[in-house]
């Protein structure tokens, strides 16, 4: 399995970088588009990688915010036929509490759930798309409690209420090295994640966890503690960025260490 990294905040080369995340898979003969970021950057790196997306036989959006959905536009325009897999529960529903009385809209953009309804497939919960790939919902409870404190909100029946993260999703992959998880923000907690993996697919080695953590705003002792959590769950690989963080890279790489390895845009993982 080979894994390119279309689009990152960090870029160490040509490729255009943004606050966003676009990854593309090649499995066993197949072709996955794991979100499209927040602009057009993914695709223009991908030609300029010699990545085809109209060869993309599906796509998947890890969860309902705009910095990994903005250019499915771009990709239904380069790409005729492939499907993308959302949870269920992805709507044009999501913000961002800047204070007690405005909350910032940082979902889909409004309009494309309805304009691309034939390219969408709404995955209820866990779902096995092809032999060995895997999408998986979150089982951790509370996570309305990781919403409240994050400060991101949905609107249900005229309220505001905390996001629990119902809408994100783990893409998981069966490797000759073990099970590969690709979440892009880990919203829920990528300890919690891991964890929800191994017990869905108990006896199984987690090879890697790839994608942001959510950390760039946490206090030091808390991303510490975190690392140390997440260690403790036995992942071999934890490559992140994104929304990690470069203070919180360092931390995790302290108490890590070589396990850690930092996206950036042009990245190629093999496993």
């Amino acid at each position: 399995m080979k894994a390119k990294v279309l689009v990152d905040n960090i870029t160490k080369n040509q490729w255009k970088a943004e606050w966003g995340l676009s990854i593309y898979i090649e499995y066993n003969g197949h072709r996955i588009l794991l979100d499209t970021g927040t602009t057009e950057a993914f695709a223009e790196n991908a030609d300029q990688m010699g990545v085809r997306l109209e060869d993309v036989e599906f796509g998947v959006l890890s969860h309902a915010h705009y910095d990994h959905s903005d250019g499915l536009g771009e990709f239904f325009k380069r790409n005729s036929t492939a499907k993308f897999y959302l949870q269920k529960s992805a709507e044009e529903n999501c913000y961002s509490r800047k204070n007690f009385l405005f909350k910032k809209y940082i979902g889909i953009r409004r309009g494309y759930l309805e304009t691309y309804k034939d390219r969408i497939v709404y995955a209820d919960g866990d779902m096995e798309v092809i032999p060995g790939v895997t999408l998986l919902a979150h089982r951790t409870p509370g996570l309305s409690g990781v919403g409240k404190k994050a400060g991101m909100y949905v609107r249900k029946n005229g309220r505001w209420r905390p996001d629990d993260f119902s809408h994100e999703q783990s893409l998981v992959l069966d490797t000759k090295e073990g099970l590969v998880i690709f979440n892009s923000c880990c919203h829920g907690g990528a300890d919690n994640i891991v964890r929800e993996v191994a017990d869905t697919f108990p006896g199984q080695p987690i090879s890697a966890i790839v994608g942001g953590f959510h950390l760039y705003d946490t206090p030091a002792q808390e991303v510490r503690a975190f690392a140390h959590r997440l260690g403790e769950t036995g992942v071999t690989q934890v490559i992140t960025g994104h929304c990690t963080g470069p203070e919180a890279l360092d931390i995790l790489t302290q108490v890590l260490g070589s396990r850690v390895q930092p996206l950036s845009t042009g990245l190629v993982l093999t496993f």
